[in-house]
């Protein structure tokens, strides 16, 4: 093993110690000043290199969870240092049993929940209002994202940085290498927030730098240590140019049309400011995005699916409008620009500036789209402003204009103002949210504006948040997702979670939850349209990491008009009230087998129903291979009709590193009787260079076929795409 214990890396690491215990001692957060690399780093997760003995050492985490401050065996040393261009972190991960050490996956962007993790905050300007979050496993898979929302950290922004990930006989090492060019900061900034923490998933321990209490968030700027010796680092001349080159393969088997053909554009980037950037997109290709999850939807309203194209996830921070509002009401809902009725429409160009100056959020996006046969091609346009007036108070204003199907006007404007602290008596988290908006254009007649207030106390012993939000019958946001206009929302939700200290369950049980979480939902006359009591009587989470959870949630609905829940089942219209009970069991993420199991039964609507949401999940030691099957079957029986609705879902992955990966994702439904795979080969050569290799493939059963098992092939797409990044 190339592990270095030199007498000088020991005298750096009593030094730290006694620095930090000194500013802690003060009431001042913790600071470690970056090293100076005089000599090469090679990002292999060794740490052998000289550079290394000139770091700044953090001598040990803390531990955050399940018990602050107390002792662990999971001692952890995190090494800083800096050039004139990078930002390095060495971080030894010492662990009694390495055998132990869990892994799941080697993928970008994977789902790290059950693994050994590291992760990383910056806040570069120092302002603890925005941060950049990077996460890494034992494998060396990679998540990152950029946030303003300290309870809510999006994985949407794909930076270009490099890290190496390794097991030892004595626990892992990780590497990391942060370009400067790929962070935003003012020039000649002396101090950023920074934290670090490690999760040991086997243990479920969190330990953690900064901010230790169990009410303090990771992503909490304000509790976050410092970071100083960084002052040195250049950003270059802000210049960023991605070109890419496909080659396309598609086959209609229904029409016998086949097409072959090639393209190719891309998004020049140019630094206008230290922490602002303005990107021009030519274009616009999203052939290597993966395909949205398949839902049983058995409501009257449609449903939420993410944003997952890259070029506007990067920078979609910006555009996050109010408190909390979520998936009842987005203002600017990015998926309205080159998505028609699920049908894509190509983005001929577009600009987008995004980032912050001074006290300034900035958020500007307008694109073009191209004419198809469904609409002509328009000018979609968003823009977003926030102010910060104190690291408590942030006010905003967002703007859009234009509509997706190239005919109609439409345009919205709203304001929204956002409160926060973490020091509400003592150490607690408070918010208050505040918001505005109003549409024009071409809209229904009614009222036009909407508005909303939110009170959160979101803590760990304590959850307790009061909603109240109104959406005009005459709100209508082309660019933006509202499933329910005309209502009024009365919200609220409250989570006592003790953690039992004695007793003889206080070795079995990790914490208990019980959850009372009521919602009215009115038209604007103040007439009920539906209501739910959601309840969690049980919910226990075992300090093994399994978990069992009973609920029961009483409904009512209001139909003013009768509903097809599903073909040829209608519901006729009229009031009606049903309970719906759940049970749930979920075992630990950290094992190579997971399973999940839910379970909703009880009355619904005129009759009764049953749906079985279950998965099971096998990783391979290393996490070479991933396979998660997953079932959602909805069986309902009215005197309208029975139904059986199902999503069946099989997801294979297998890295050959981080960096090389090749994934299927396979989905059935029997509403729309298709079949589809979507296989996807990820090659990134270097950071910022990747390589994608797709293939989509279609399969319809026919209608009159009872053997589920016929499947006639309905359409074929075969991608091969390279996209290069050179900055300056």
């Amino acid at each position: 093993m190339r592990e270095p214990r030199s007498a000088a890396l020991l005298f750096c690491a009593l030094g730290h110690v006694a620095t930090t215990l000194a500013t802690q001692a003060n009431g001042q957060p913790p600071r470690v000043l970056a090293g100076r690399a005089t000599s090469p780093i090679q990002v292999d997760a060794f740490l052998n290199e000289p550079a290394w003995r000139d770091a700044g050492v953090i001598a040990d985490l803390s531990q955050q969870s399940p018990r602050p401050g107390a002792s662990t065996p999971y001692r952890t040393e995190v090494r800083v240092l800096v050039d004139d261009d990078t930002l390095y972190l060495g971080i030894t991960c010492f662990d009694p049993d390495p055998s132990r050490v869990a892994v799941h996956t080697m993928q970008r962007d994977g789902d790290l929940t059950g693994d050994d993790t590291v992760a990383i905050i910056l806040d570069p300007f120092g302002d603890r209002t925005t941060g950049y979050f990077f996460q890494l496993n034992a494998a060396g898979a990679r998540q990152d994202g950029v946030y303003s929302d300290p309870e809510n950290i999006p994985l949407d922004w794909d930076g270009i940085w490099d890290a190496r990930a390794r097991l030892t006989t004595q626990g892992w090492t990780a590497e990391i290498a942060i370009p400067s060019r790929s962070l935003r900061f003012p020039k000649g900034q002396t101090v950023w927030g920074f934290n670090v923490e490690r999760r040991i998933a086997h243990d479920r321990v969190v330990v953690r730098w900064a901010g230790t209490t169990l009410d303090s968030l990771l992503g909490d700027l304000r509790r976050a240590g410092e970071l100083s010796g960084v002052e040195n680092l250049r950003q270059g001349k802000g210049w960023s140019v991605s070109p890419y080159g496909l080659a396309r393969s598609e086959r209609d088997f229904t029409t016998g049309q086949a097409t072959t053909s090639t393209d190719g554009g891309l998004d020049v980037s140019y630094s206008l400011g230290p922490g602002l950037t303005g990107v021009f997109t030519l274009n616009t290709d999203f052939a290597e995005t993966e395909v949205d999850t398949r839902q049983i939807n058995l409501t009257r309203f449609p449903l939420f699916y993410p944003e997952k194209r890259q070029f506007f996830n990067d920078g979609s921070n910006q555009f996050s409008f109010g408190l909390g509002l979520e998936e009842e009401f987005i203002p600017f809902f990015s998926r309205r620009a080159g998505l028609l009725d699920g049908q894509q429409v190509p983005i001929r160009d577009g600009i987008k500036l995004v980032g912050r100056q001074d006290r300034w959020g900035i958020g500007v996006l307008d694109v073009q789209t191209e004419d198809i046969p469904a609409a002509p091609g328009s000018n979609l346009f968003a823009g977003r402003v926030t102010y910060d007036v104190d690291q408590h108070l942030r006010l905003g204003a967002i703007a859009t204009d234009g509509n997706p199907d190239g005919v109609h006007d439409n345009s919205l404007v709203g304001v929204d103002a956002v409160w926060r602290t973490s020091t509400f008596h003592g150490d607690k988290n408070f918010a208050v949210g505040v918001w505005g908006v109003r549409t024009d254009g071409d809209v229904p007649t009614g009222k036009r504006g909407g508005y909303g207030l939110k009170i959160d106390y979101p803590n760990d012993l304590w959850d307790v948040s009061v909603t109240y939000t109104e959406f005009g019958d005459g709100l209508d946001p082309a660019l933006g997702f509202l499933p329910r206009p005309g209502t009024q929302w009365y919200t609220s939700g409250l989570s006592y979670q003790p953690r039992p200290q004695h007793g003889w369950w206080a070795g079995w049980v990790r914490q208990f939850k019980f959850e009372l979480e009521p919602q009215v939902v009115t038209d604007l006359k103040g007439t009920t349209q539906s209501w739910s009591v959601f309840t969690a009587p049980v919910n226990v989470e075992m300090q093994s990491g399994d978990g069992f959870e009973v609920n029961w949630q009483p409904q009512f609905e209001r139909l003013d008009a009768p509903f097809e829940i599903a073909k040829d089942v209608v519901i006729p219209a009229g009031s009606y009230r049903f309970d719906r009970f759940r049970a749930e069991v979920d075992t630990s993420l950290h094992r190579p087998w997971q399973s999940s199991t839910q379970v909703w039964f009880g009355t619904f609507y005129t009759g009764r129903m049953v749906e079985w949401i279950q998965s099971l999940a096998f990783t391979m030691p290393g996490g070479h291979l991933q396979l998660k099957l997953s079932a959602d079957n909805a069986f309902g029986h009215l005197p309208q009709g029975g139904f059986a609705e199902r999503v069946w879902q099989l997801n294979v992955v297998f890295a050959f590193t981080p960096d090389l990966l090749l994934s299927a994702y396979a989905q059935y439904d029997n509403d729309s009787d298709n079949l589809g795979v979507n296989t996807r080969l990820r090659w990134t050569v270097k950071a910022g260079t990747d390589l994608y290799v797709v293939w989509n493939h279609g399969w319809l059963h026919p209608e009159a076929e009872e053997r589920w098992s016929v499947l006639r092939p309905i359409s074929d797409q075969a991608v091969v795409k390279l996209r290069y990044t050179w900055r300056s």
